[in-house]
């Protein structure tokens, strides 16, 4: 896991602290500290009358609305700590006062492989060989490679930093880009100038107000023919009708984790879109998901009990 913050969210264990976790499992892979009492609730779930009791709860990975509406119910809650590493969600549901924690670095190595994954299925035409297996044909082809790719990758947190150390290997010519440039990173302000000689863009930073919609008509219309715009970031990130009109001329191809509106409607013109490969948000979702998860809440849980500052820190109460 990369690091973690820590920015000083201190919890003080007053006798018995409840938890609420959403794997049945959690006694096999936590050590509880004395001072915590853990419960596990999902959705679906009765809700228990211990609800208006809960100190620190962790919602359901991925799971519906429903997990974070229950905030408005839990009149003790001061700790949310969710398993993504994205809270945009979250913080329309979070009472003031209540500290949030993300799970940044839980989703670094799964989401890193997807991104290259994802570039290399499109590039090399995957799809098409998927669908040329079902009809029994050999569809032999020139494809791209990604050696020799110039790439952006739009993102330095840590899910970027996990990409980028995955990229280098393969031989790509990489610039990666964030809000404000520093040593091996520029600027986003330099966009204008490194799109127009982009092979591949990667989205992998945070969602919010600033990034709504940052991949936009004149975005998409800077990049050359080809160009290949992957998504392991948030919907919102690109404007999808945008992005369709693009895909829809056959100028660019896209590689999508994520979708907006998500989960991605049946009906919806981007699944019949051309030069499109989705995935349905799986990036962080794998084997390697739970182990680190598992890391960050007996982390997070001894601190708990002994009163220290928690990681992660988004918003503190």
């Amino acid at each position: 896991m990369g690091p973690r913050r820590s920015l000083g969210a201190r919890a003080t264990v007053t006798g018995m602290t409840l938890v609420w976790l959403p794997e049945d499992d959690w006694s096999q892979n936590l050590v509880v500290p004395p001072q915590l009492d853990v419960e596990v609730w999902r959705s679906g779930q009765p809700l228990p009358r211990t609800v208006r009791e809960v100190t620190f709860y962790v919602p359901e990975y991925m799971g519906p609305e429903s997990t974070l509406e229950v905030f408005a119910d839990m009149s003790a809650l001061r700790i949310v700590q969710t398993l993504t590493a994205g809270v945009d969600d979250v913080l329309a549901h979070l009472p003031d006062g209540v500290s949030l924690c993300n799970a940044a670095g839980v989703h670094d190595a799964s989401t890193a492989e997807l991104a290259v994954g994802l570039a290399i299925a499109a590039l090399r035409g995957f799809p098409g060989f998927v669908r040329a297996q079902d009809e029994g044909a050999w569809l032999h082809a020139r494809h791209d490679a990604l050696a020799d790719r110039r790439v952006l990758l739009l993102g330095a947190g840590s899910v970027g930093s996990a990409v980028a150390a995955r990229l280098l290997p393969f031989e790509v010519d990489l610039t990666v880009v964030a809000r404000s440039a520093r040593e091996g990173v520029v600027g986003v302000s330099e966009l204008p100038d490194l799109l127009p000689t982009a092979d591949i863009v990667i989205l992998a930073l945070p969602y919010g107000a600033d990034t709504h919609h940052l991949v936009d008509a004149p975005f998409l219309a800077a990049l050359p023919d080809g160009a290949l715009i992957i998504n392991v970031a948030r919907g919102g990130v690109v404007d999808t009708d945008a992005l369709l009109v693009e895909l829809s001329a056959g100028r660019l191809r896209a590689a999508l984790d994520v979708t907006d509106p998500e989960p991605l409607p049946v009906g919806h013109p981007l699944w019949r879109a051309p030069n499109i490969l989705i995935t349905p948000h799986v990036g962080g979702d794998t084997s390697a998901f739970m182990p680190r998860a598992w890391q960050l809440l007996q982390s997070q849980l001894d601190r708990l009990a002994a009163g220290q500052p928690l990681d992660n820190v988004v918003r503190a109460g």
